[in-house]
């Protein structure tokens, strides 16, 4: 079954409905200029709410020490969302990086990336490094999966499409923000419950 991550939690009320939801991944955005930020005091009272899921920070360009503070206050992998190396990648933990690319016509990856926990593919945006609702051409997705890449979809996926998404992709997680939201970081109860059902009985037809 694909892995499911819901992105830019910033309440308990929603972390607890995500769990309760038996979704594998939560993110937390780490990058300050994003409407769904929680600073450091704040993540620590939502990572005690995360049983049995694996907690993501989401970072761009971040420093070597903030890194490393997500791993220590309990979050699982850093997601790195900006123009950050492989040599950063290395430095932090290999096995604990999603590498995110946006996604323009196409796209070229490094095999090197292929040592990372996974990458994550998502629209590029002038204005964003993430969160937008746009898709991109999912076709660009299949492709990576195809040349062995531990791919997290993103960009721009909710109820509707989610099912189409993984079954022509084929993924190894779906990866959503806006999709499930009222506003940003404000999460939408009956929207994750329908994209969570979407998402977990797509490759049951």
């Amino acid at each position: 079954m694909v892995k499911i991550k819901f992105c830019g939690l910033t309440r308990e009320e929603d972390v607890i409905k995500a769990v309760n939801l038996g979704v594998d991944y939560l993110g937390f955005i780490s990058y300050p200029k994003s409407p769904r930020y929680v600073g450091f005091e704040k993540l620590r009272e939502l990572l005690r709410l995360c049983e049995n899921t694996k907690k993501v920070a989401v970072f761009v360009n971040p420093s070597y020490e903030d890194a490393k503070k997500a791993l220590d206050i309990g979050i699982d992998y850093l997601q790195l969302h900006g123009d950050e190396d492989f040599d950063f990648a290395q430095r932090v933990g290999l096995d604990r990086v999603i590498k995110a690319f946006r996604v323009r016509e196409s796209l070229s990856v490094e095999d090197v990336w292929k040592k990372a926990y996974a990458i994550l593919l998502d629209a590029y945006s002038k204005e964003a490094y993430g969160g937008t609702g746009k898709t991109f051409d999912w076709q660009v997705a299949k492709e990576m999966v195809n040349m062995g890449f531990r791919v997290f979809l993103s960009g721009g996926l909710n109820s509707s499409n989610v099912a189409l998404a993984i079954r022509l992709v084929r993924p190894y997680a779906v990866d959503v923000s806006s999709g499930i939201e009222v506003s940003p970081g404000v999460k939408d109860h009956e929207k994750m419950e329908e994209f969570a059902h979407a998402a977990k009985n797509a490759l049951k037809d």
